[in-house]
Order: structure tokens, then C-alpha cells, then sequence
């Protein structure tokens, strides 16, 4: 059986903590500012940890078992 590899576009969108869990920035940060809020655009600065539903696949992507 072959290595799997990893999927190019999920390593560089979500990144391994020291503690195993799975990171990934907020939606809405790239352009548009004009239109939102500062306090909105300071809230989702901030890195989250990927739903539990949703781990799994990331993983997968990712090629961790």
C-alpha cells in the first residue's frame, strides 16, 4: 500500500496545536473591512479549534490517523 498524502489545500488552511487539536482561522477577514465593524473584524482575528464534527475528516485530509 502506497503513503497517502496530504491534501494540499487542507495543510494550508488548518494547522496541529501542541496539545493535538486542530486550528483554523475565521471566515470574513480577507477584504471588504469598509463594511464591518472593528470590534467584528478584532473577533474573528482570533484562531479557533475545528468542530469535533467535523475533526475526523480534517484528519483524514490532513493524513493523521
Amino acid at each position: 500500500m502506497p503513503k497517502m498524502k496530504t491534501h494540499s489545500g487542507a495543510k494550508k488552511r488548518f494547522k496541529v496545536s501542541g496539545s493535538g487539536k486542530l486550528i483554523r482561522e475565521q471566515a470574513n477577514r480577507r477584504h471588504l473591512f469598509e463594511g464591518k465593524p472593528t470590534t467584528r473584524t478584532r473577533r474573528l482575528a482570533a484562531n479557533e479549534v475545528v468542530d469535533p464534527a467535523n475533526a475526523p475528516a480534517v484528519n483524514r485530509l490532513l493524513g493523521r490517523r
